[in-house]
Order: structure tokens, then C-alpha cells, then sequence
């Protein structure tokens, strides 16, 4: 069936045509949530917002991209907006406590609950501190960076999901590496003194 038939029925709410769309997706946008948000539960939480998102918006689609685009889109959106929620939660706690409300200091660090399904038990430990590096990365950077590195797509793909230009992404993907770069090794210095 062609892209645009199957979109065609995805808009008339055919189940069969959303059965395939998962079949299809589930696992490439699974593989793009653990790549932002390492946590295996948290990741599935986020791509049933993703494909609940895909199933309510499939009607506004306006096929300008792949509809794989469009969802890729969709699930970064949904990836850094969890990342923001869970960060502003972080914020609110620690200024409840400075201004004398009960509420404890959250000391746990997000990314510490490191269960990505891909790494062995071995590198768990330094793909952790990768990962928390990529996390102190601005958004932009972050956002490029995991889309290319850690999901294994296409400047020309990540063109497509961020609507930068390939000068721009190349840029941005530039930086991210000399700030990951330094990062690492002020992390591996104070490991190894």
C-alpha cells in the first residue's frame, strides 16, 4: 500500500491500518525514547504518549515530510518535554527546601537509573556517564547529537525531524562533540586522580 493510501486509512481510524503503523514503529521509536531518556520504563511510557499523539494527530499530518519523520518529530518533542518535566520537578523541590518548605532535596540524579537494554553490564557504568554527559548538553546539541549518535540517523534525516538546515545540524553536531569532548575528560581526570 502506498504512503499515502495507508495515511488515507490511518485518518478514516482504521485499526488495522494503526496495528500495522505499530508494527512498523513501535520498536524504532521505543529504540529513539531509551536513546534520550535511559530509563526502559520511562522509555515505554514515552512512546505510548508518542503513538496516542500519532493515533489524535494523524488528521493534522499534511504529508510535507515522511510520515516516519513526522513521527520521529513527534517522539522527540515527547522525549524532551519529559526530560524538561522531570528537570522542572527537580528545580521545585530544591527551592522548596531553601525556602524552608518540608519537601526533601531530590539527591537521586535522573540519569543514575541507567537500565538501557542495549548496553552490557560491564559498560554500564561509563555508557551512564555518557549519557549523563550528553544530558548537560544545551537542547539543540543534545537533541542532534542523540539523533545522530545514539539513534544512528542521517544528517539529512535529523534535517528533516529538527526543520534545521544541514549547515545548521552540521554546526550544532560540531559543538556537541567539543563540549562531550570536554566534559569526558574532566570526568575521566577526577577518575583517575
Amino acid at each position: 500500500m502506498e504512503e499515502q493510501q495507508f495515511i488515507e486509512q490511518l485518518i478514516k481510524g482504521n485499526q488495522n491500518s494503526f496495528a500495522k503503523l505499530l508494527d512498523a514503529y513501535q520498536q524504532k521509536v521505543f529504540s529513539t525514547c531509551i536513546s534520550f531518556v535511559p530509563n526502559k520504563e520511562d522509555a515505554e511510557d514515552i512512546a505510548q504518549e508518542v503513538f496516542l499523539e500519532v493515533y489524535k494527530s494523524i488528521s493534522k499530518f499534511k504529508g510535507d515530510s515522511k510520515l516516519s519523520t513526522w513521527i520521529y518529530k513527534i517522539t522527540t518533542n515527547k522525549c524532551l518535554e519529559f526530560i524538561r518535566k522531570k528537570n522542572t520537578k527537580k528545580r521545585s523541590a530544591f527551592m522548596q527546601t531553601i525556602f524552608g518548605n518540608e519537601i526533601p532535596i531530590d539527591k537521586t540524579s535522573y540519569f543514575t537509573e541507567f537500565s538501557h537494554p542495549g548496553i552490557l553490564l560491564e559498560n554500564k557504568e561509563k555508557a551512564a556517564t555518557i549519557f549523563k554527559a550528553i544530558n548537560t548538553l544545551p537542547e539543540t546539541q543534545r537533541v542532534i547529537f542523540t539523533l545522530a549518535k545514539i539513534d544512528g540517523k542521517s544528517y539529512q534525516e535529523i534535517v528533516e525531524i529538527t526543520g534545521k538546515s544541514l549547515a545548521s545540524v552540521e554546526s550544532v553536531m560540531f559543538r556537541a562533540k567539543k563540549g562531550l569532548q570536554k566534559k569526558l575528560e574532566k570526568f575521566y581526570k577526577k577518575e583517575n586522580y
